[in-house]
């Protein structure tokens, strides 16, 4: 990919932000930054702390409304549906957009089980009718609630955590306690998922089965997964595209190998050194000390 590479075009698009700006206050966190995200691949936003990457994650799941921008969600059945004009609760329940956080927020009194058939609540809701229907014995809700169990326990089987069903989460791994957050956002059948740092904290080991997983999402579920990640092993190996964020603005965008070669990336990640020219008559001064012999040294 050439240095001119573009951002994927908005019609080919699962997600598309465009001049998504986030002021708050004086200070801006986001700085008309443009991106889309296919259907199917793992893209990833990455950049130095306080770049803006999780303010970008809050715009699109309605925990801030954006200043200024547009964020365009192709869903499948629906159409386009702009996320930006929605409440935070029916980005989820309508548009499909699951998501973790930097914190593990699970159920930690919960069952492991009862951690994933709680994140099926709405759809158990829906067949009971919005009633107590569901507490004597309805067809339709019985129905529904063997679908939530059986769908709980293929997410179980998936992260490997069969044998710890009946454990309270909070007792679980804490490598284990990151997948059973994602296979919980999975259990509402996301068109987008959107994951925070879900290998921040994981040993090598962990984060293998990471990267399985999340591929396994995108190649067998066939959805879209949006991540923030600092871990660059996990960023490089299982990423299809790439977005830079710095100082609250795109900086690159592209394929992993464009992006790990963008001089503004490692500009931005490693720093760079401004040389600057020493007046003539300085710099004459310091070449006759160091290059003038025994009267420019002190020996003691």
């Amino acid at each position: 990919m050439s240095a001119q590479a573009a951002p994927l075009a908005a019609e080919q698009a699962l997600l598309s932000v465009e001049h998504l700006t986030m002021r708050f206050g004086g200070l801006v966190a986001i700085d008309d930054v443009s991106f889309a995200a296919r259907d199917r691949e793992i893209t990833a936003i990455i950049g130095p702390n306080g770049a803006g990457k999780t303010t970008v994650f809050n715009c699109l799941t309605g925990f801030y409304k954006p200043t200024v921008g547009r964020l365009g969600l192709s869903h499948p059945q629906k159409g386009v549906m702009l996320l930006e004009q929605m409440e935070g609760f029916r980005i989820a329940q309508q548009a499909g957009v699951a998501r973790t956080f930097q914190n593990i927020r699970l159920f930690a009194k919960m069952t492991v089980l009862e951690n994933l058939i709680v994140a099926q609540h709405n759809h158990l809701m829906r067949a009971s009718g919005y009633t107590v229907l569901g507490l004597f014995g309805l067809g339709v809700y019985r129905h529904a609630e063997k679908d939530a169990v059986d769908k709980a326990r293929y997410w179980l089987d998936r992260i490997h955590l069969t044998d710890k069903a009946d454990w309270d989460a909070g007792n679980l791994p804490y490598g284990d306690q990151r997948r059973l957050e994602i296979a919980r956002a999975m259990c509402i059948d996301p068109i987008l998922l959107c994951l925070d740092e879900p290998a921040a904290g994981l040993n090598p080991r962990e984060s293998h089965e990471l990267n399985e997983l999340l591929q396994f999402i995108r190649d067998e579920h066939k959805i879209g997964v949006l991540l923030i990640e600092h871990d660059m092993s996990v960023v490089m190996e299982i990423s299809d595209h790439i977005i830079v964020l710095d100082y609250g603005r795109k900086i690159s965008d592209g394929d992993p190998d464009f992006v790990r070669n963008d001089p503004n990336v490692i500009r931005a990640y490693l720093g760079e050194e401004e040389e600057e020219e020493l007046p003539p008559e300085v710099a004459q001064d310091l070449s006759s000390r160091t290059d003038g012999g025994p009267e420019g040294r002190d020996d003691s």
